[in-house]
């Protein structure tokens, strides 16, 4: 399939659809980690399993860098 067909084929599919097509083709971009930032974040990974109370929620992370 071409293309414009695929264009052409976007306004018949479903928002479920779409939003699957739009994720597969973002998945396309993302580049396969290297072993050291594979094993940085199964690491970090590791330790939020092990102490979850040490997480930070992203509005409270926001809320610190703005202070600085």
């Amino acid at each position: 399939m071409n293309f414009n067909k695929v264009l052409d084929e976007l306004p018949t599919l479903t928002f479920e659809q779409r939003q699957l097509l739009v994720r597969r083709a973002l998945e396309l971009d993302d580049l396969p980690l290297n072993e050291a930032d594979e094993a940085l974040v199964e690491s970090r990974l590791a330790a939020l399993r092990d102490a979850p109370a040490s997480a930070v929620s992203l509005d409270d992370m926001k809320t610190r860098l703005r202070r600085k």
